[in-house]
């Protein structure tokens, strides 16, 4: 007996947003994450490394012994991550806090504009979260780098304007930030928009939680995200995610915290590198199209699942 095989029916597509110099673009999927026998993912998920405009103080052990040989110099360490396999960086500008007073804003952009140029690969520049000084630095960013695409921001629903104002008079793009709240994601997508900022420049950053800390509620955020892109065609929710994944689960304490502390726990590493890869993956099966992470083991296990998942859903 013949059994029909029953298929989702999507009316709308999450929108491609081009990133860096040489035409990489995320996002313009017509299906839900790997269901390939139902629609397209025409663009890979990329996996990305972080680095930081100057020396981390709460960075795991494991992670000091990777880099603490490069993180005094930003742009050394930029190179490093090219080199173990990174498909893009989040530059995370904490120096330009006023609390740190590391860096100005043309020091920022003198920083950013030196990476690119050291290395071929698209830029995601996250400013300090600091009002006083982040319009001036997505300013002075924006406006040095003119031949590829960065993604800046974030802009959430407080420092919209300041974030979008620079960005928008560019030909980069812009992270729009949510708390774990798909009402507050749409709105804050509609005020970005209603600045005249183009929909195929604008990225969804819906706040990471990491395996234990939130992971279950922000995957049922993206999850209802792109249900209501794909099923509902809500043009607010259309728009490709980034995920913030290395931050959040290398600060947890499972790690962080060494055997002599938690003895039945195990190596601190391997805890550290599960951790990221396990909640790297739950949010690529959500929707994420952009991941940032820290440690390249992670990289390289999520590359081979990526991998395996196409496999799967081409297989039907």
């Amino acid at each position: 007996m013949l059994v029909e095989k029953l298929l989702n029916s999507y009316s709308g597509k999450v929108k491609e947003v081009e990133i860096g110099s040489g035409g990489l673009k995320v996002g313009g999927e017509t299906c839900l994450p790997f269901y390939l026998w139902e629609g397209e993912m025409p663009n890979k998920i990329l996996f990305g490394l972080e680095i930081l405009d100057q020396e981390p103080v709460d960075w795991a052990d494991s992670l000091a012994r990777l880099y603490q040989d490069v993180w005094k110099e930003p742009v050394e360490w930029a190179k490093k991550c090219f080199e173990m396999g990174a498909e893009f960086l989040h530059i995370r500008l904490t120096g330009t806090h006023p609390d740190s007073k590391k860096h100005d804003p043309t020091q920022a952009a003198d920083l950013v504009e030196e990476i690119s140029k050291a290395v071929s690969l698209p830029l995601i520049v996250y400013v300090s979260g600091n009002k006083e000084t982040d319009a001036q630095v997505l300013q002075k960013v924006a406006d040095r780098i003119k031949d590829s695409r960065l993604l800046l921001g974030p802009a959430d629903e407080e420092n919209y304007k300041l974030v979008v104002a620079p960005v928008s008079l560019t030909n980069h793009n812009v992270i729009a930030f949510s708390p774990v709240d798909i009402n507050i994601a749409k709105q804050v997508n509609i005020l970005i928009a209603q600045m005249g900022m183009p929909l195929e420049r604008i990225v969804m950053d819906p706040t990471t939680g990491a395996l234990g800390y939130g992971l279950e509620y922000t995957f049922s955020i993206m999850e209802r995200l792109r249900l209501a892109a794909l099923i509902q065609n809500d043009e607010m929710t259309q728009f490709p995610i980034i995920c913030t994944v290395g931050q959040e689960t290398w600060k947890t304490k499972e790690a962080k915290v060494s055997p002599d502390e938690e003895p039945t726990w195990g190596d601190e590493e391997k805890r550290g590198i599960s951790w990221e890869v396990v909640t790297a993956i739950t949010l690529m099966l959500a929707g994420a199209n952009l991941i940032s992470l820290r440690h390249p083991e992670s990289l390289r296990l999520l590359k081979e699942a990526r991998s395996e998942f196409i496999s799967l859903g081409e297989g039907g």
